[in-house]
């Protein structure tokens, strides 16, 4: 009787953690995220197209992009993503010394990409375009602006997870918070690649 009470109990407690999606909740809850996201980014860029020649009145592109200095935070932020990579490896092999030095590197050039953005706008703001100087601003400061602000959260959050790693707090069984955080800055990666051809790039070339 007990022994079977015990597999009835085994059984109910292995049927509370299967689920019919082989994956990850939270992993799903991320994706689900992204998908909203892309949708929102893609209309942002949509809206910078349509009145990115709407600059009459003001600068336009031509009188304030530097192009190698946003050259430079692009190459910083691709780079990032291969560093968040190997954290992660070094996180699933319970390697501490990988995973505390790629995901510093990975927080560095987090920072150093909002750094640049932040003298960005300043320099802009300087040169007399702000924010409602014109269309082609209102919906470059909103596309780059978000961006921004979505590259700062996931330094942010990255940065916590170096905090818990330097306490020994993401073993291997744990990896997956790193996972997470790591596929939003992807994401936030592959938006920037394409922000940065249509927005700097294409602008300059019209």
């Amino acid at each position: 009787m007990t022994a079977a009470v015990l597999d009835h109990d085994s059984m109910h407690a292995h049927e509370e953690h299967h689920t019919s999606l082989p994956v990850n909740s939270r992993k799903l809850a991320i994706w689900t995220f992204i998908g909203s996201e892309c949708m929102f980014f893609a209309s942002l860029i949509t809206t910078f197209v349509i009145y990115r020649d709407s600059h009459a009145k003001g600068p336009g592109p031509k009188d304030v992009f530097g192009v190698p200095l946003v050259t430079a935070g692009t190459a910083v932020l691709l780079f990032s993503s291969f560093f968040v990579v190997m954290a992660l490896n070094g996180a699933q092999q319970g390697n501490r010394k990988k995973l505390l030095t790629w995901l510093t590197l990975t927080v560095l050039c987090g920072m150093f990409f909002v750094g640049m953005q932040v003298y960005e706008f300043t320099h802009f703001v300087h040169e007399g375009m702000g924010y409602t100087t014109n269309l082609f601003a209102s919906s470059f400061f909103t596309l780059t602006g978000f961006h921004g602000t979505h590259v700062a959260i996931g330094t942010l959050w990255l940065g916590t997870l170096l905090k818990d790693a330097y306490k020994g707090r993401i073993p291997p069984t744990k990896a997956v918070n790193l996972e997470i955080a790591a596929l939003y800055w992807h994401f936030v990666d592959v938006v920037w690649i394409i922000i940065f051809p249509v927005v700097y790039l294409m602008s300059l070339g019209r």
